[in-house]
């Protein structure tokens, strides 16, 4: 019988590797910040990084980070069969396996993740434009469109949180009467 991995290793794996590959929860936050500041005046930085937090914690976007940082990893030590070794390491562009990985996960959070990731993947605000960039000797083509699904279901997540917030509070007449 297999040994399953135990959630907590997942998590503290997919976080390291993370940390590794140089994005930190708050790099996430900022984009997501950007996202719903337009849409909300009393959105704070606390606010955003718990919803980065709460999509890290979901197993699924756990699992597609490790397996695209593992396929960039490999890439970078040329440990790819080709032809896919010069496809994910030059990030083709009609390669889309590595946003398919990143919009599985998306899909859960709504019509507002999915457009989200189109605009983010489109965009590349912030620390994916960084990721995006191919500078040095480190492959992302997995991970900056990974960050753009945290990013997209993260601000999907809080657009929703803040409407039930918005839906719960007594209105003006309740308050009068």
């Amino acid at each position: 019988m297999a040994v399953k991995v135990h959630s907590k290793e997942v998590k503290k794996a997919t976080r390291d590797l993370l940390l590794k590959r140089g994005v930190a929860v708050s790099d996430i936050a900022k984009i997501v910040y950007e996202m719903q500041a337009p849409y909300n005046d009393n959105l704070d930085m606390e606010a955003c990084i718990e919803s980065v937090e709460a999509v890290l914690d979901k197993r699924e976007v756990q699992h597609a980070l490790l397996v695209g940082i593992e396929l960039d990893m490999l890439a970078e030590k040329k440990m790819l069969s080709e032809p896919l070794q010069q496809i994910v390491e030059s990030d083709e562009g009609l390669f889309g396996c590595d946003e398919t990985l990143a919009l599985g996960s998306v899909l859960g959070y709504g019509s507002i993740a999915v457009t989200t990731f189109g605009y983010l993947d489109k965009e590349k605000i912030g620390i994916i434009g960084t990721l995006d960039s191919k500078a040095g000797d480190r492959v992302n083509t997995f991970l900056d469109d990974l960050i753009c699904g945290i990013a997209a279901s993260a601000s999907s997540r809080l657009a929703h949180r803040m409407r039930d917030l918005e839906e719960k509070e007594p209105s003006e007449t309740e308050q009068a009467g």
